[in-house]
C-alpha cells in the first residue's frame, strides 16, 4: 500500500490499482478550509494523470461526518473580495473529483451536508452507511449549492424533486436518501469504506480505456437527445474498438484466461 499526503488535510493511498483519496481533517469533520480545496484538486489533477489508477474511492478520516461542507468558521472571516477571490478555489476542488476520468465512488457515512454532499455527488456512485445524514441547507444560510448541486442533484432525482430538498434545505437520514435515490448503496454501519473499496476493486478487474470510455460515454451523454447520446456513444466505442485492452480483451475471453490489461 503507498501513500501520498496533499498539504496537510488530503490523503491518497493505493491499493492495487484502486486509489483511496481521504478527506483527512477529522477536527473540523472535513469542512472545506481554502487550504483543503487547494489541496483536494492537486490530488485530483495527479490521480487523473495516473494510468495505474483504475478506480477512485472517496473517504472520510472523520467518525462523525463525510464532510460538512464549506469551513463557514473561515467565511465568516472573508470580507467581499476575499470571497471572490476563493472562489475559483473553491470551485477547483469540486470540479476536480467531477472530471476525474475513471469512475469515482464515494463512501459516506455521517454528515454529508452543503459541499460536502456536493462532492459525494460528484461521483459516480455513492456507497452510505446506516449513519449517513445527507442534504443541501445551502439556502438556509443565504447562499445556494455552489459546487454543482443545483445541476447534479436534478440529474440524480429529477427536477421537481431536487427543488424541494434545495428550497426546504432539509436532510435525509439514509433509508429516505437510499430510498429517493441519493445514494446507490445502502450498507450497515461504519461498513461504508470496506463495502466501497470492494465495488472499486471489482470494477478495477475490467479494462482501463473501457471504463475511462464509458464514463465519458455516460457523463457527455447526460442531456443531450437520443440521436446526439449515441453519437457520444459512437465516439467512446472508437476510441476503445482499436485499443490494445479491446485485443487483449478479446484474446483472454478466446484463451479463457484473465486478462492482463495494457490499459491503452
Amino acid at each position: 500500500m503507498g501513500e501520498e499526503r496533499y498539504g496537510e488535510f488530503v490523503l491518497v493511498r493505493r491499493y492495487g490499482h484502486v486509489a483511496e483519496l481521504v478527506l483527512d481533517r477529522p477536527k473540523a469533520m472535513n469542512a472545506v478550509s481554502t487550504e483543503m480545496a487547494r489541496s483536494l484538486a492537486a490530488a485530483c489533477t495527479a490521480l487523473g494523470a495516473d494510468r495505474d489508477a483504475r478506480v477512485v474511492v472517496l473517504t472520510s478520516s472523520s467518525e462523525r461526518a463525510f464532510c460538512v461542507g464549506a469551513d463557514l468558521k473561515e467565511r465568516n472571516s472573508f470580507s467581499d473580495a476575499d470571497l471572490v477571490r476563493q472562489r475559483p478555489v473553491a470551485r477547483g476542488a469540486y470540479i476536480g473529483v467531477l472530471e476525474l476520468p475513471m469512475p469515482v465512488i464515494a463512501a459516506v457515512h455521517g454528515f454529508a451536508l452543503g459541499g460536502g454532499f456536493e462532492l459525494a455527488l460528484a461521483c459516480d456512485l455513492i456507497v452510505a452507511d446506516a449513519t449517513a445524514v445527507v442534504g443541501l441547507p445551502e439556502v438556509s444560510v443565504g447562499v445556494i449549492p455552489g459546487g454543482g448541486g443545483t445541476q447534479l442533484l436534478p440529474r440524480r432525482v429529477g427536477a421537481a424533486r431536487a427543488a424541494e430538498l434545495i428550497f426546504t434545505a432539509r436532510r435525509l437520514d439514509a433509508p429516505e436518501a437510499a430510498a429517493l435515490g441519493l445514494v446507490d448503496q445502502l450498507t450497515e454501519a461504519g461498513q461504508d469504506r470496506d463495502d466501497a473499496l470492494a465495488l472499486a476493486a471489482r470494477i478495477a478487474k475490467n479494462s482501463p480505456v473501457g471504463l475511462r470510455s464509458a464514463k465519458r460515454a455516460l457523463r457527455l451523454g447526460q442531456g443531450l437527445d437520443l440521436r446526439a447520446g449515441l453519437e457520444v456513444e459512437d465516439a467512446a466505442w472508437r476510441a476503445t474498438a482499436f485499443s490494445g485492452d479491446r485485443a487483449e480483451g478479446v484474446a483472454a475471453f478466446n484463451e479463457k484466461r484473465t486478462p492482463e490489461w495494457p490499459g491503452e
